[in-house]
């Protein structure tokens, strides 16, 4: 990853276009736009369904992730459109491509790799030496954050997004890297899917030591199973920050709050 950062940037070394008018189709972008102090340069944004600070809420909405207002966003003429994988689909990005408008999409699933979509955006911009001094600070923060965290053996946690039907997330969301920089591991790792469904069997087969949920009221129905180590030793929780859902900088703001939740965790072993 780091090399083909390194490629990208010496591209980027290259003459181009100021970029003067960006949209962000995501809300993670929204905020990178923010932490890097170039929410000057943003024109419209994507609808969330989340709060947005208050130093953008007045920005056009263009839809909702997957659901972009085509004609509204054209209307915008941006320069520069941010997207994840996912913002829009394959024959909306298309037209984007046949008209000209140049596409920045970032995919990052590690927290390293974020660090450097980031420095790379803020290349792309125009806010390269911002980008440089967050992303240089990320480092030494996360760095900071496994040494202060490790373990000799990683707990075991299942991470509750959803409970009827179940759902968690798998092992190549950021949720999973944030936990294995508290020294921690998501009992369901080895699936890929995003945000896969799983039955309580599974649950118990696989015997996490700690179980994280979105919401107080999913705590109760798990004392039923004292079977499952989390809820023989009380260490069924409530995620301490939604932020872990947000890959953006601020992300590791939310991993901090997670280390500290798992600091007090006892192995089943």
């Amino acid at each position: 990853m780091r090399a083909l950062l390194i490629a990208a940037l010496a591209l980027l070394a290259l003459p181009v276009q100021a970029v003067e008018r960006v949209v962000s189709l995501a809300p993670s972008l929204n905020e990178v736009m923010l932490e890097l102090g170039a929410d000057d340069l943003l024109v419209g944004i994507i609808d969330g369904g989340i709060p947005v600070a208050p130093r953008i809420d007045h920005l056009p909405r263009l839809g909702r992730v997957g659901q972009v207002e085509m004609e509204q966003l054209l209307s915008l003429q941006p320069d520069l459109i941010l997207l994840w994988p996912d913002s829009i689909g394959s024959a909306q990005r298309e037209q984007l491509q046949r008209l000209g408008i140049a596409l920045h999409e970032m995919r990052p699933r590690r927290m390293e790799e974020l660090a450097d979509a980031v420095e790379l955006l803020g290349e792309r911009i125009g806010r390269g030496e911002q980008a440089r001094a967050r992303v240089a600070e990320f480092r030494r923060r996360l760095a900071a954050l496994r040494a202060e965290h490790r373990r000799e053996r990683p707990l075991k946690v299942f991470y509750q997004v959803w409970d009827r039907p179940l759902y968690t997330v798998g092992g190549e969301q950021f949720i999973s890297d944030a936990l294995r920089v508290c020294s921690a591991e998501n009992v369901f790792a080895d699936l890929s899917l995003a945000a896969p469904q799983v039955s309580l069997e599974s649950v118990l087969l696989r015997a996490p030591e700690v179980i994280l949920t979105g919401e107080a009221a999913m705590l109760e129905d798990w004392q039923r199973w004292p079977q499952i180590p989390a809820v023989r030793m009380g260490q069924v929780w409530v995620i301490p920050d939604e932020g872990l859902q947000r890959p953006s900088l601020q992300l590791l703001d939310a991993t901090a709050a997670l280390c500290r939740l798992l600091e007090g965790a006892q192995s089943a072993h």
